[in-house]
């Protein structure tokens, strides 16, 4: 892969009146990477990627997008990339094909290149037996790959994915992914923002924000290995509210969260499972599973969340 980066942010910040949405972040991205851009709603992510895009101004700090400033050349980045929201900016009055013509002719793309690239948008998309559908009638799935074949008509270098599975169902997700990975195969750049653990994993790099700040960035196996400390261990148990207030006041148990009808509880090493045992029976918990697991970018999340909270917001950038 090559490593020349495609996106350079330097101390970059948004601000709208008193809200600061991005502050003060820093990263690069090399050409060719699925670089995952993580965060609960609100926390920045589309913000930072409209900046990105020419479609935003930054109140300070400096960012590159293939080369070019991010203010001084927003109109030269935007012929250069390809962009998809959760919303899929389609018409869907318009046919498949219609579709696919427009976007063609917003980004310059010449007659004869354009049939060789409709005809490309639509193998990938599936979409071959149904070009004169309207795109009103697709399933959700299928919006998302022409939306996606949209954004690429024009061979951009670099693809940025604002949130673009929201409300697709899980199969579509995975066949979704199938494509993002075709693509940086080409040696495009993909930049996608989710709030989606699961998809977290599939990307070679993830910037996790929260506030408007960078809290880690790594691989997500990097992140998995650095940022629980200690033991984790996972608990199954009865009533599992109960169980949270006890270990809550168990000075053994660092950190304890829910994780669906589970506990995970941070320990600072494997000796302390006993000490956790004992604090649930004391309390009369049914204890049924109790056990050292691996973390999650789940458990990543939360830990490095509540890191930031107790930290004031301290910016982590790397």
């Amino acid at each position: 892969m090559l490593t020349d980066p495609v996106v350079e942010v330097d101390d970059l910040v948004k601000q709208f009146g008193d809200f600061i949405a991005v502050d003060h972040i820093s990263f690069t991205v090399p050409r060719g990477e699925i670089f995952g851009f993580l965060g609960p709603n609100g926390a920045g992510k589309s913000t930072t990627i409209r900046m990105l895009c020419g479609l935003l101004t930054p109140t300070s700090g400096s960012g590159r997008v293939l080369g070019l400033d991010i203010i001084r050349d927003a109109e030269r980045i935007k012929q250069r990339l390809g962009y998809m929201s959760q919303r899929f900016s389609l018409y869907e009055d318009l046919t498949v094909t219609e579709n696919i013509e427009f976007y063609g002719g917003i980004y310059g793309v010449a007659n004869a290149r354009l049939a060789e690239r409709k005809a490309w948008v639509l193998e990938m998309a599936g979409l071959t037996e149904r070009q004169q559908s309207m795109t009103g009638e697709l399933a959700t799935g299928w919006k998302q790959r022409l939306a996606l074949g949209c954004a690429m008509v024009h061979e951009p270098d670099i693809l940025f994915l604002d949130e673009p599975t929201g409300g697709v169902d899980p199969a579509s997700r995975r066949n979704f992914w199938e494509l993002i990975y075709t693509v940086a195969e080409q040696g495009v750049t993909v930049f996608v923002t989710t709030h989606y653990m699961d998809e977290a994993e599939h990307c070679d790099r993830l910037a996790l924000i929260y506030r408007g700040q960078l809290i880690a960035l790594g691989s997500p196996r990097s992140l998995k290995e650095d940022a629980v400390r200690g033991v984790l261990l996972g608990a199954e148990v009865e009533p599992l509210m109960e169980a949270l207030a006890a270990l809550e006041a168990e000075p053994a148990a660092h950190d304890v969260a829910i994780f669906g009808n589970a506990l995970h509880i941070t320990v600072t090493t494997a000796e302390d499972e006993a000490v956790v045992r004992a604090a649930l029976q004391r309390a009369g918990i049914t204890i049924r599973m109790l056990q050292p697991i691996l973390p999650s970018l789940e458990d990543v999340f939360v830990s490095l969340v509540e890191q930031a909270d107790r930290e004031g917001g301290r910016s982590a950038n790397e």
